[in-house]
């Protein structure tokens, strides 16, 4: 029996998907089991991850447990990872490829953080670069419009496509042989935000265009929206920083699985719809 928290997510969903291929029987924390569009076979466990109670009671006779902290702040994580790592040792951790063992915890954030409150656990670390699902940010500016807001658009990024993070997650949870391993999960090939955007106009056959913000305007933009002002100006920083020093491409999915990845290409075909006018009914 493995436990998936996050279970609902987009990569949740297919860890979930891969575990029932593989024959393994599943258990999912989740909030609102009749709205979680989870295959009927899922056990439901109703109960909020920064519940310590709700987590105990979910990983209760579970082998194995997929980790997803969903907060941006590690406030409240070490009671729940308590509460887990009392019911379960074996844990794989969804953590960030911004974490390095050589660099002041301080600088790993929360996904850092997390890491540490999981020591003495049997754990595996999915280090994972940006997701592609984050280009989802352009869907309703594409589906209404041609023009598509963004700063720094060349900004090379290897984003990965959230099905290739839950094929590791699996083989991790299924093999002991990954404990204690830190896995750098990135997409195959860099492209910049203004070849993802050319990518996507090509794949559902609409003409658009870039209008470039400045960094005062993107983060004023992201503030209004309600994220943290931490997170946006490091974001605004990043994304700038990513022009000459753009992300890199790590071999570690290629080496566990001897695929090369889903490239971007694949996941805007498979999101295709998301960036489609939708037709109202009638």
């Amino acid at each position: 029996m493995i436990l998936v928290t996050g279970a609902t997510g987009k990569v949740g969903r297919h860890v979930v998907a891969g575990l029932l291929e593989a024959g393994v029987a599943v258990r999912a924390l989740v909030r609102q089991p009749l709205l979680s569009g989870l295959p009927p076979e899922v056990e439901l466990v109703v109960g909020d991850i920064n519940d310590p109670a709700a987590v105990r009671k979910a990983a209760a006779g579970v082998d194995a447990a997929f980790l997803l902290w969903p907060s941006f702040s590690a406030e409240g994580a070490a009671p729940v990872v308590e509460a887990l790592t009392e019911q379960v040792r074996r844990v794989v951790y969804l953590s960030a490829l911004n974490v390095k063992d050589d660099q002041p915890a301080e600088y790993n954030g929360v996904w850092g953080q997390v890491e540490q409150l999981l020591a003495a656990a049997d754990w595996t670390f999915l280090r994972v670069g940006g997701f592609a699902a984050n280009t989802l940010t352009w869907a309703e500016e594409i589906r209404t419009g041609s023009t598509v807001s963004m700063p720094s658009p060349k900004a090379g990024r290897s984003l990965i496509h959230e099905r290739d993070i839950a094929d590791i997650a699996v083989l991790a949870l299924l093999d002991d042989a990954h404990i204690g391993r830190k896995y750098e999960l990135t997409g195959p090939q860099v492209l910049t935000q203004e070849e993802q955007v050319a990518t996507i106009a090509s794949v559902i056959g609409k003409d658009l265009r870039i209008a470039e913000q400045s960094p005062e305007e993107a983060r004023q933009l992201m503030l209004a929206t309600g994220v943290d002002p931490i997170l946006a100006e490091g974001s605004v920083q990043y994304w700038a920083s990513l022009v000459d020093d753009p992300e890199p491409v790590t071999p570690d999915y290629k080496t566990l699985t001897g695929n090369p990845g889903r490239t971007f290409h694949q996941w805007t075909h498979d999101h295709a719809a998301d960036f489609l006018t939708t037709t109202p009914a009638g």
